[in-house]
């Protein structure tokens, strides 16, 4: 019952064309919270892997609060290089693109995994956030791959 929480209850699903597998869980007290730990490897850029952490309520959580479609927005992330980095056609403003994208509730919040090229000192940065329709979030973690002439 428990992995029913994320997968249907709150539709998570990768929108972009990363897909993370989970590698790990771990249980934090009685009432069936978890940390989730997830492996995403960047589709536009070989050799590199993301692990993203995030917390995970359980049911017993979602009764007593009555908040059935929500998780928080925290979340950690690491990004290493896993194998020869290739580079694909990846996007190079400042803004950069979204890796992977997954509901954190219903409609109204997702947790994405944002890439940029720091071509200036030759460094790939992903930024794991949260984004909310109504209000921004200010729980941001963030990881850098440098690249050392990989490109």
């Amino acid at each position: 019952m428990k992995k029913f929480g994320i997968a249907c209850l709150l539709g998570l699903a990768a929108f972009g064309t990363a897909q993370a597998k989970q590698v790990g869980e771990v249980g934090v007290d009685w009432v069936g919270n978890d940390i989730i730990i997830e492996a995403i490897a960047d589709p536009d850029v070989e050799g590199v892997t993301c692990h993203i952490a995030y917390f995970e309520r359980g049911l017993i959580d979602r009764l007593s609060k009555g908040n059935w479609f929500e998780d928080p927005s925290n979340a950690s992330i690491s990004c290493r290089q896993t194998g020869p980095i290739t580079i694909g056609d990846i996007d190079r403003s400042d803004s950069g693109e979204d890796v992977f994208r997954a509901s954190r509730s219903i409609i109204l919040k997702s947790l994405r995994v944002k890439r940029i090229f720091d071509e200036k000192n030759q460094t790939l940065i992903y930024i794991a956030h949260a984004a909310e329709l109504t209000d921004g979030s200010a729980k941001v973690s963030m990881s850098t791959v440098p690249l050392y002439g990989s490109e």
